[in-house]
């Protein structure tokens, strides 16, 4: 049976989500192809800039191109400190864009590494005001431990830095926090192939964030219907029960019965 394993859900906050690719939304050439794009992909879950939400200019206003059923998730893009990072949170909520929000709290201007004490120090805040809070960070097992004690509906570690489509080069790291963890872990960030998404999904995240390598491939929206297509196939392996990785061969039939024995 082809397609998604039924009964297969993703449960955030009080929301069960049956795809299991999220879709950011910058870096498109132009935004009127984000509609096919979150179509292609299957997409539920969408991340914006709060900067790109302007409700006096449609053809600015990202959110103008968001699909209805979509689940918007502001994030803090911009922030540099937690104060920054809520201040930012708050205004996406007053603006109606409901109470998900992906915390980003950066101050590295060169690699855009998040700072995990101050995404901490957010995710506690916003949690007990009732936002449904997904924060991005650099994988660390105790950080991540921090941010479920803080209250995150999920953890969102990178898999490269942002932008780089490098792939899954923090793997080791995510997977400690994959195994560890009793909340959804998202790979957020550097996932430039669909083949590495379906990788992430086969050593168990329970979804991955994209944007780079979507909005600047040749064709976004195919290349967004790949993506979603890796995510599901990887999401199968890792339920499916991968074999053991051996060292040496072992034959897949019996090594009996040779021709002149």
């Amino acid at each position: 049976m082809g397609g998604k394993v039924v009964g297969d859900t993703l449960k955030i906050g009080d929301i069960e989500l049956t795809s299991r690719l999220f879709l950011g939304t910058g870096k498109f050439a132009n935004n009127r192809i984000i509609p096919e794009v979150v179509k292609a992909s299957g997409s539920q879950v969408v991340t914006v800039a709060l900067r790109r939400v302007d409700a006096e200019h449609k053809e600015e206003n990202i959110v103008a191109y968001i699909p209805q059923g979509c689940i918007l998730m502001p994030n803090t893009s911009g922030a540099r400190t937690a104060e920054e990072a809520v201040r930012i949170a708050r205004l996406a909520r007053a603006a109606g864009c409901g109470n998900w929000i992906k915390i980003e709290v950066i101050a590295d201007n060169r690699y855009l590494l998040p700072d995990n004490i101050e995404t901490i120090k957010a995710t506690e805040i916003l949690a007990d005001e009732g936002f449904v809070v997904l924060p991005y960070m650099s994988p660390d097992l105790m950080s991540a431990k921090r941010l479920v004690a803080a209250g995150a509906a999920a953890v969102m570690p990178l898999g490269a830095p942002i932008g780089t489509n490098r792939g899954l080069k923090t793997k080791e790291l995510v997977k400690i926090i994959i195994d560890e963890i009793p909340l959804p872990i998202i790979v957020d960030a550097g996932i430039g192939r669909p083949s590495e998404a379906a990788e992430a999904m086969e050593m168990g995240a329970a979804a991955v964030l994209v944007n780079t390598a979507v909005a600047t491939a040749s064709n976004p929206a195919v290349m967004a219907e790949a993506f979603g297509l890796a995510v599901d196939a990887g999401r199968k392996a890792y339920l499916a029960g991968p074999g053991a990785i051996l060292d040496f061969a072992a034959a897949s039939s019996p090594l009996t019965g040779f021709l002149h024995e």
